[in-house]
C-alpha cells in the first residue's frame, strides 16, 4: 500500500516532466474559450507542426474528426442554411470547435511520439496532484465560509452548499464539477492499473468530493469488471478500499446524495404519477410533526409531569426554570440553530438568469409544450425526455435520419450557446440563432427544469449527451463515423491495451453526461492516455516479437 508513496520522489518528478505538455494541459483544459485559443497558439509556436497525416489506412489521428466536419455541409446546401447570416455564424463556430479538437489531439500525439513514456507519465501525475490541490483548496474555502467541517450536511445560507457542495469543487479546469469528476474517475483507473496506490486514493477522494452520483456509478461498474477479470490481489484490495470510501461518503458525509441517487433511479424505472406525488407530500406533511411541534410537545409533557409530582416541587429545579428563556406558552426554549428557519431552507427567490428564461417562455409559450405549463409535473428525468424527443423527431422527419438536423440546430453546446442566454459561454444577442426544432425539443426540456426551483437543476435533467448530439445533428452518418473512425481507432488495439481498455469503456459511459467534444477538456486528456498506452503496448509487442 505504501509503494506509491515510496515511488513519489518529488525532485525526480520535477526534473523529468514534459513542461510543454503540462502547460498545454493546464491552459487548454480551462473552461474559458478565451484561454483555450491562446493555449493552442502558444503550443504551436513552441512546437510548429501541421502534419496531421489523416488517411483511411493506418491514420495517424482518428479520421472521425475530418469526416464529422464534412457531414454538416450536406445540411447547409440542402436546406440553404447559407442564406441565413445568423446561422452561418453558428455553422462556422461549430466548424471551429471541431478544428480545435484536431489541433489539440495533434499536439498530444506529438508529445507521445517525441517524448519518453515515463516522462509523460510523470507529467500526468503532476497534473493530477495540482488538480487535487486546487480541489481541496475549493473545499477548504467552503469550510472557511460556512464554518462547518462537513458542508455536505450544512443547510445554512439558504442551502447554498448542502447537497450541492460538490458543484463547487471544480479543480484545475475551473469547469463544472462533472468535468473534475470525470478526470478523477479516469485517474482512478489509470493509477490503479499502473499500481500507484497513493494516487488512486487521492483521485478517489477528489471524485467523491465532487458528489457526482453518475460518475460514481460508472466507476463502480468499471472497477467491478477489473476486480473480476483483470486485477492482482493488491489491486483487488485497493478496489475494495475505494468502494469503502464511497460507502462512507454516501452514508456518513453526504447521505442526502444517496437518497437523491436512489430517487432518480426510481423515477427512471417508475415515473411518479403527479397526483400521487402531491397526495404523498400532503400526507407526509400532515402526519409527521415538524421539529418545532416536536419541541413543543416535549416541553408540554415535561412541564405537565412536573405539576403532577406529589408534594412540593423540587427546589433545585426552580432557579433554573426562572432564568431559562421561555415562550409565551411557558415552554423552555432550547437555544440552538433552527433548521426550519428561512436561512436553512432552499432559496425561493427567482434569480436574474431564471427571469431571462421565464421571460423567454412567456414570449414563446405556444412553442413550448413543457416549460409553458404553470405547474411542474414530475416524470422522467430531462435526459431521458431528450432522447425520446430525438427519436420522435426522426419519426416525424425521416428524411433527416441520414445526415441529421444540422450542426447547432437540435442538440449541442453550440445550439445552447447561440441562444445568447449564457448557457455555455457568451454569444452576441444581435446574432443569436434558435432553430425551431431545437426550440420545441431540447431547449424546451432545459427550460422546463432550469427555469424552476434549484432542486431540479441537475445533470439528469439536462438533455446534454454526445450520443444525442451525434444522432440528432449528424444523423446515422455521424454515429457510424463515430463508431468506426473514433471508437474503432482505439478499440482495434484492445488485445494489447492495459489501462486504455477500461478507460475506453468509462468514456463511453461519460458520453451520456455532456457534449464532451465541444467541452474540449476530458476528451483531450483521454486521448493523451490512450495514445500513450498504444505507444507503450505497441513498442512492447515489437520488442517481444524481435526477441523470438
Amino acid at each position: 500500500m505504501l509503494n506509491g508513496i515510496v515511488d513519489f520522489n518529488f525532485r525526480k518528478v520535477i526534473s523529468k516532466i514534459d513542461w510543454k505538455l503540462l502547460l498545454f494541459l493546464m491552459l487548454f483544459l480551462n473552461v474559458k474559450l478565451a484561454i483555450k485559443i491562446p493555449a493552442i497558439i502558444i503550443i504551436y509556436l513552441l512546437r510548429f507542426n501541421f502534419r496531421f497525416k489523416f488517411s483511411f489506412k493506418n491514420s495517424r489521428l482518428p479520421l472521425f474528426y475530418l469526416l464529422i466536419m464534412l457531414i454538416p455541409f450536406i445540411d447547409l446546401i440542402v436546406n440553404k442554411g447559407y442564406t441565413n447570416p445568423n446561422y452561418l455564424g453558428v455553422f462556422f463556430m461549430g466548424m471551429g470547435f471541431w478544428l480545435l479538437c484536431i489541433l489539440a489531439i495533434h499536439q498530444v500525439k506529438l508529445s507521445v511520439e517525441n517524448t519518453e513514456a515515463e516522462i509523460i507519465h510523470r507529467t500526468i501525475l503532476v497534473f493530477f496532484v495540482i488538480n487535487a490541490f486546487i480541489s481541496f483548496y475549493n473545499f477548504a474555502g467552503i469550510v472557511w465560509e460556512t464554518g462547518a467541517i462537513n458542508p455536505y450536511r450544512y443547510q445554512g445560507q439558504y442551502q447554498k452548499y448542502f447537497i450541492g457542495t460538490g458543484d463547487y469543487i471544480k479543480g484545475l479546469t475551473f469547469d463544472t464539477s462533472t468535468t473534475n469528476a470525470a478526470l478523477n474517475a479516469i485517474g482512478v483507473i489509470y493509477f490503479l492499473v499502473r499500481k500507484n496506490n497513493l494516487m488512486v486514493l487521492l483521485c478517489m477522494a477528489v471524485l467523491l468530493f465532487t458528489g457526482s452520483n453518475f460518475l460514481n456509478i460508472a466507476l463502480i461498474f468499471i472497477l467491478a469488471l477489473l476486480f473480476i477479470f483483470r486485477s492482482t490481489k493488491d489491486q483487488k484490495s485497493l478496489i475494495v478500499v475505494c468502494l469503502m470510501m464511497l460507502v462512507v461518503f454516501m452514508v456518513k458525509i453526504s447521505p442526502q446524495n444517496d437518497r437523491y441517487a436512489v430517487k432518480t433511479f426510481s423515477d427512471v424505472i417508475h415515473p411518479p404519477n403527479p397526483q400521487l406525488s402531491k397526495t404523498a407530500i400532503a400526507n407526509k406533511c400532515t402526519n409527521i410533526p415538524t421539529l418545532e411541534e416536536t419541541r413543543r410537545r416535549i416541553a408540554i409533557h415535561y412541564l405537565d409531569s412536573i405539576k403532577k409530582l406529589p408534594g412540593k416541587k423540587p427546589k433545585k429545579l426552580l432557579p433554573y426554570l426562572a432564568v431559562l428563556p421561555k415562550t409565551g406558552q411557558g415552554r423552555i426554549f432550547v437555544d440552538t440553530a433552527d433548521i426550519n428557519s428561512l436561512a436553512y431552507q432552499s432559496i425561493i427567490d427567482t434569480t436574474a438568469q431564471q427571469h431571462i428564461l421565464l421571460n423567454f417562455i412567456d414570449a414563446h409559450k405556444n412553442s413550448l409544450p413543457l416549460s409553458a405549463q404553470k405547474t411542474f409535473k414530475p416524470g422522467l428525468p430531462g435526459k431521458i425526455i431528450g432522447f425520446l424527443q430525438t427519436v420522435l423527431f426522426f419519426k416525424e422527419h425521416p428524411s433527416k435520419i441520414i445526415a441529421g438536423a444540422g450542426i447547432g440546430k437540435f442538440s449541442s453546446k453550440l445550439a445552447f450557446r447561440a441562444t445568447s442566454f449564457g448557457f455555455a459561454g457568451g454569444y452576441s444577442a444581435k446574432h443569436n440563432y434558435i432553430n425551431s426544432d431545437f426550440l420545441t425539443n431540447h431547449l424546451d426540456v432545459y427550460l422546463n427544469f432550469f427555469s424552476r426551483r434549484s432542486g431540479l437543476h441537475s445533470l439528469t435533467n439536462s438533455p446534454y449527451s454526445v450520443y444525442d448530439q451525434l444522432m440528432a445533428e449528424y444523423g446515422l452518418l455521424g454515429l457510424l463515423v463515430f463508431a468506426i473512425y473514433y471508437l474503432g481507432f482505439f478499440a482495434k488495439h484492445h488485445k494489447t491495451l492495459t489501462y486504455g481498455l477500461p478507460l475506453l469503456l468509462l468514456l463511453m459511459m461519460i458520453f451520456f453526461t455532456d457534449y464532451w467534444f465541444e467541452q474540449l477538456s476530458v476528451i483531450v486528456f483521454f486521448e493523451l492516455l490512450l495514445l500513450l498506452n498504444i505507444k507503450e503496448t505497441t513498442n512492447k509487442a515489437q520488442l517481444n516479437y524481435g526477441s523470438e
